[in-house]
């Protein structure tokens, strides 16, 4: 795990960013007013496994697709399933796990920055896993966990290789938003729940920072996975 600062940032896509998309709109200052632990990695096949063996996640053992599991993240599950991961996580440690909010997952991507990417305005080459990234594994296969330079917050892969769940539920834009980063479920499609960061299939216009999508709780999907994070110091 690695602890994010606390601080605040603009949420969401400038007029003047390439490519930017409709869901983007209405940016808005949020401030986040604690700092919070977010896992290093995205959860990997090995940890997956580990709850698994352990008798947590249902007994369920997703497709690797034969790309190998260990430290590659673990893909095939739906929220449901992320959700029943860090319930078992918190259970076997004692310590209470969660899945990001859509704030601060963003925050914690962009790593204090404002470009389109948290390296900065061009995808560049060999810097994440994506169609169109020129790393090894460009749209074929995702790349073992830590493969790629961390952002300025010593994060990996939050741009490409898997698009990672979070807890929020789909809106269409930030039109009554919360500026605290906390999830925003009120009024939303919670059937429908966001998912952030690109993956090893997309083009490099859905690893923008500011990119998201929303998918039904239940769709598993070879490009979807997940990380998790857990509040450090709590409420008042």
């Amino acid at each position: 795990m690695v602890v994010v600062p606390a601080g605040s940032f603009v949420m969401g896509s400038p007029r003047s960013e390439e490519g930017r998309d409709g869901d983007e709109v209405l940016q808005h200052e949020v401030t986040i007013s604690q700092p919070f632990a977010v896992g290093k990695h995205e959860v990997t096949f090995a940890e997956w496994d580990t709850c698994v063996s352990a008798g947590g996640c249902d007994g369920y053992r997703p497709d690797d697709k034969g790309w190998g599991r260990g430290s590659r993240p673990v893909i095939h599950v739906t929220w449901n399933e992320a959700r029943s991961y860090v319930a078992w996580l918190s259970r076997k440690t004692g310590k209470e796990y969660r899945l990001l909010t859509e704030a601060e997952w963003e925050y914690a991507a962009r790593a204090k920055t404002r470009t389109r990417y948290s390296w900065g305005d061009s995808v560049g080459r060999n810097r994440a896993n994506c169609r169109g990234c020129g790393s090894r594994w460009d749209g074929r296969e995702t790349a073992p966990a830590g493969s790629f330079a961390a952002n300025g917050f010593g994060l990996h892969d939050m741009s490409g290789n898997v698009s990672e769940w979070v807890e929020d539920c789909w809106h269409n834009d930030y039109a009554g938003a919360p500026s605290d980063g906390s999830a925003w479920v009120a009024g939303g499609d919670c059937g429908q729940r966001v998912l952030r960061g690109g993956s090893w299939s997309n083009i490099p216009w859905f690893l923008r920072s500011a990119i998201r999508l929303g998918y039904s709780v239940g769709n598993r999907v070879v490009t979807f996975g997940f990380r998790v994070a857990r509040t450090l110091i709590a409420p008042g």
